[in-house]
């Protein structure tokens, strides 16, 4: 079914790619339901939904798609699902997750229709690249926040961490294993590393922040009967349907266009992404979209869906293992993010710098999505500066149709958020 030898890949290279996969995304068992919890909602029903959403979703692309990418809820689309639509927007979590299941329809819709290849064609090579560029170095970010080499300063914003933390020598030891691994090509290198770190920090005492965390089925069921169209009418609601659909949409495009090994499963792929996230409402979660932790697992050799599909089990596992996964250090996981993010920067030798109205949008994206911390709105400002510079330049034509739509939406998206 997974044609592993044509694919240039074994039963073993897929597997260690799913378990690295999972190891580096299992922090999302802890903090997508604490996000989501600020809105009202059950711990424990978000919980739930985060690991139900991220297996069915894993085995929709795994079996679909034959792609190595794990479909789990999105970092910043839980934090945009909490603080802007629930607690900004002033929807209760169960209209916000009605307005995610409206939103996933419209995905969907897009996903299985001509206009998902067109939408794919329309955008210019730069960006995509650029898009690439900025989410390896935002990875990169989130690594070394996670270890503790960076941290937030009032006058400079972001400052060198202290380094005689225990956090922060964890990393530092992790870093230096892994790399030393990585460059001696010693298969699983990633797997190796975090297993050693994790070891070491439960040695010294370093656990994750959620250590020891339970779960709770009762009253789960109904999870689905929870949803409230009764807003469906109302402008915050509709805002929230339109601005999740633009989230959602091209930020699992921008994603499988930079991790997916090879670019001729992205149809599926974004098929798989599209039912995935319509899926999320009724499980009990904000949506899901192609996690950028995909990248730590296709880097290990993972080319086929056995990579998802793996994942998507050890997901499932996890139920019974909560407080094993949640207690691995987030100093553990950091250098697996950091050097991940640092192999896509080196996609930035293909854009064309010869030409400003081509690498200035694409230096947009790859600025403000680490900036921002938020993938959306980097690719955001770099799609509605690239027809800006076009029109500059009178050259109105080497913009597509589809391209100027998809920059009107993204201007209105901020339009209607600003009035708001």
């Amino acid at each position: 079914m997974f044609s592993l030898n044509a694919q240039d890949t074994t039963w073993k290279k897929e597997i260690t790619a799913g378990l690295t996969s999972f190891f580096t995304i299992a922090y999302i068992l802890v903090v997508n339901p604490a996000i989501l919890s600020d809105t009202g909602m059950p711990y424990s029903y978000a919980l739930l939904g985060t690991v139900f959403v991220t297996v069915l979703g894993c085995m929709l692309i795994g079996f679909w798609a034959d792609a190595p990418i794990v479909l789990t809820p999105g970092m910043g689309i839980n934090a945009f699902f909490t603080y802007t639509i629930v607690q900004g927007l002033g929807l209760t979590w169960q209209q916000g997750l009605a307005a995610a299941v409206m939103a996933g329809c419209l995905f969907v819709v897009a996903a299985v229709t001509p206009l998902a290849g067109k939408l794919t064609t329309a955008v210019p090579s730069s960006l995509k690249l650029g898009i690439t560029v900025g989410i390896g170095i935002f990875l990169s970010f989130i690594g070394l926040q996670k270890g503790g080499l960076i941290a937030s300063d009032e006058d400079r914003f972001v400052t060198l961490g202290s380094l005689s933390s225990p956090a922060a020598l964890l990393t530092i030891l992790g870093l230096l294993l892994t790399l030393g691994l990585l460059v001696r090509g010693v298969k699983g290198s990633f797997l190796i590393g975090m297993a050693v770190t994790s070891g070491t920090g439960w040695l010294v005492g370093l656990e994750g922040e959620q250590s020891g965390t339970s779960l709770s089925f009762s009253g789960y069921e109904s999870m689905w009967r929870s949803l409230d169209f009764s807003a469906v009418l109302e402008l915050p609601f509709l805002l929230s349907v339109f601005s999740l659909t633009i989230i959602i949409m091209f930020e699992s495009m921008g994603l499988l266009q930079g991790m997916l090994p090879d670019k001729n499963k992205f149809s599926r792929s974004y098929q798989a992404s599209a039912v995935s996230a319509l899926s999320s409402g009724f499980l009990g979660t904000s949506p899901t979209i192609p996690t950028v932790e995909s990248a730590s697992g296709i880097s290990e050799g993972g080319r086929t869906g056995v990579t998802a599909i793996v994942t998507g089990v050890l997901f499932a596992l996890s139920l019974f293992f909560t407080p094993l996964f949640t207690s691995i250090p987030e100093a553990a996981i950091a250098p697996v993010l950091i050097i991940v993010g640092g192999l896509m920067v080196q996609e930035i030798r293909h854009i064309t710098f010869n030409d400003m109205s081509e690498w200035f949008p694409a230096y947009l994206v790859i600025g403000l999505i680490p900036l921002t911390s938020s993938i959306a709105d980097g690719i955001a400002f770099g799609f509605i500066a690239y027809p800006l510079l076009k029109l500059a330049l009178g050259r109105p034509k080497a913009v597509s149709p589809i391209m100027y739509v998809i920059s009107g939406l993204f201007l209105l998206n901020y339009i209607l958020l600003a009035g708001m």
